[in-house]
């Protein structure tokens, strides 16, 4: 019995949704698979090149730097161009720098190289998230963010375990991998999405609050209970952060090896594909307000507790911690921010959003480094639990003024918000 419930509850996650979801979802999946850049940058500069921390921090945090000049560029490209176009320039771009990454050896160059990375890698993201509001139903969108967030870590799963070994061995072989699947991505975009930008006609009501006409960037800037959402949405991305950053520096500093981290690390990737889709099942008809208060809270101790880890098990305990915080808050994240845009302003809303995670890439490394080499890793740790309490804080407050879901929904059904999908 318990066997046919799962088969059950497995087919009611996957059925319903188009066709073209599931090549979005397969593009992020191979995309993920090849993933090295972003979760060994630190390790590289810092064990193979001989760096300090807080020369590893700057470059990690230019390459944030590029995604926040990406994010806001990328929505708009979204809005105007199309999501597809968007997509197919970001992720050729990103195997082209990827690649280059591995050849350039002058620190300024490093620099230069991350930076470009950071810029074309992140303009992707408003994209792939508008495309995927405009092609899902309302009443599946957290179910499909779920799958498709399934998919990001399904592919860092493999890959964090992959590629710790093969950090051991050659670094440069972990950038070429990543460029080639990258390139493949762009190559399965290009033959499979259609574009699925609404046209002029559509109706330009938001899902969740009203107002309507033509939205520009700094309409979305003076939106203030979305800025609200983006600005408690950047200390939590703060706190996640320093999984891809002060945990391999810190473990680095202790004696654990890039094999220790990465399967350490892989422990969220594993947790995510094993429990994403039972948990978005559990928390995608409740309140995204204690949703978010209990997510953020998790990030924060899960990370505090680090300061008490001794070794590789015990690292990896504290890292289901704020696993389970992150599976909380991604799909009520990204539910949440569709329902605060307008149908014809996905891209930049997104982008704005994108924004958030964005900023807390290009502080965070700076955060680390700096606090590592001068207060060390206890402090960090402890700074992040006060982050997390902070975020809590700021939702619970945010919350008390969003609308009730089923007034959202009745809004979101007027204003007619399943796209249609066209050719290219």
């Amino acid at each position: 019995m318990p066997v046919t419930r799962l088969r059950r509850a497995a087919r009611e996650t996957v059925s319903g949704l188009p066709r073209e979801f599931w090549w979005l979802w397969t593009s992020t999946l191979v995309n993920r698979l090849g993933a090295f850049v972003a979760t060994f940058m630190a390790l590289y500069l810092t064990l193979d090149r001989g760096y300090s921390a807080s020369y590893a921090g700057l470059v990690v945090a230019l390459h944030g730097l590029g995604g926040v000049v990406s994010s806001l560029a990328g929505g708009v490209m979204a809005d105007r161009l199309g999501r597809r176009p968007t997509l197919l320039v970001a992720q050729a771009s990103t195997a082209v720098f990827v690649a280059a990454l591995g050849f350039v050896h002058d620190p300024v160059s490093i620099a230069a190289v991350a930076f470009l990375v950071g810029m074309a890698s992140n303009a992707s993201r408003p994209a792939v998230q508008a495309m995927m509001a405009d092609i899902v139903r309302p009443e599946d969108r957290v179910r499909a963010f779920s799958l498709n967030y399934w998919a990001i870590n399904l592919g860092f799963a493999v890959s964090s375990m992959a590629a710790g070994f093969i950090a051991e061995v050659s670094y440069r072989a972990g950038f070429l991998v990543e460029a080639g699947m990258t390139m493949a991505c762009a190559i399965l975009v290009f033959v499979k999405l259609p574009e699925s930008r609404p046209g002029p006609d559509r109706d330009e009501s938001h899902e969740g609050g009203g107002g309507g006409g033509d939205v520009r960037l700094w309409t979305v800037l003076r939106d203030g209970r979305f800025m609200g959402v983006v600005g408690a949405s950047f200390l939590v991305a703060l706190v996640f952060q320093q999984g891809a950053v002060g945990l391999p520096i810190a473990m680095g500093r202790a004696g654990f090896t890039p094999a220790d981290y990465g399967m350490a690390i892989a422990v969220n990737g594993v947790l995510i594909v094993a429990l994403q889709i039972p948990v978005t099942r559990l928390i995608q008809h409740r309140d995204p307000g204690r949703l978010l208060i209990v997510s953020s809270l998790l990030a924060g101790y899960g990370f505090g507790l680090t300061a008490f880890a001794g070794s590789v098990g015990v690292f990896a305990l504290t890292v289901c911690v704020w696993t389970l915080g992150e599976m909380i808050n991604a799909p009520t994240q990204t539910g949440l921010v569709v329902r605060l845009s307008p149908v014809r302003g996905r891209g930049r809303y997104q982008g704005v959003y994108t924004l958030s995670w964005s900023l807390a890439a290009l502080i965070a490394p700076l955060m680390s480094g700096a606090v590592i080499d001068r207060l060390g890793a206890e402090w960090l740790w402890g700074m992040c639990a006060a982050v997390g309490t902070a975020a809590a804080v700021g939702y619970g407050a945010l919350m008390r003024r969003l609308p009730k879901e089923d007034e959202t929904a009745a809004v979101g059904a007027r204003a007619g918000t399943r796209a249609e999908v066209g050719t290219a």
